[in-house]
């Protein structure tokens, strides 16, 4: 501290000591405590104003920067711009998508667009010729054979009681 090493230190306080007395000594060195602290105060508020101004003198230079740089335009690079945007469009394509299910729902005479195509396979009959090879159009529905019916089990035989 000021370059005063600790002998020289304890040369001074025995100086103060004998000088100032023991009962007022205690009063001084409150006194100096409180000035330091008010020195150190105002120095770090200086310290904090001229770092607030080199903080500006720099954000003001890169302005400057960004301004002389063309076809660059700050406010498009906003991102909650951006994100508005897109919630936006999700929200007209969602509204689209809504109308249209519900047009599609209150006309139900409205064909649907692709309605799922079966291929039905015919089943074999006996004692007929084979089966020709179906062709299924886009807009034709597939003619679906109606299955042979399966015979019943036969009945045993009933045998006459004797008696």
């Amino acid at each position: 501290m000021f370059g005063i090493d600790s002998p020289e230190l304890l040369v001074i306080a025995v100086v103060a000591l004998v000088v100032i007395g023991p009962k007022e000594l205690p009063g001084l060195l409150r006194s100096w405590g409180k000035w330091m602290a008010k020195m150190r105060g105002m120095a770090s508020e200086f310290r904090g104003h001229v770092d607030e101004m080199v903080r500006q003198s720099d954000l003001d230079e890169v302005k400057k920067q960004f301004d002389a740089v063309p076809g660059l335009d700050l406010q498009s690079l906003d991102p909650t711009k951006q994100i508005k945007s897109m919630i936006e469009e999700g929200v007209t394509e969602g509204e689209k998508a809504l109308g249209d299910a519900k047009s599609a729902f209150d006309n139900p005479l409205a064909e649907p667009e692709s309605a799922p195509q079966i291929a039905a396979e015919p089943s074999p009959v006996l004692n007929e010729s084979p089966p020709e090879p179906a062709v299924a159009a886009a807009d034709a529905t597939p003619e679906v054979e109606p299955a042979a019916p399966v015979p019943a089990e036969p009945e045993p035989p009933k045998t006459a009681a004797v008696g």
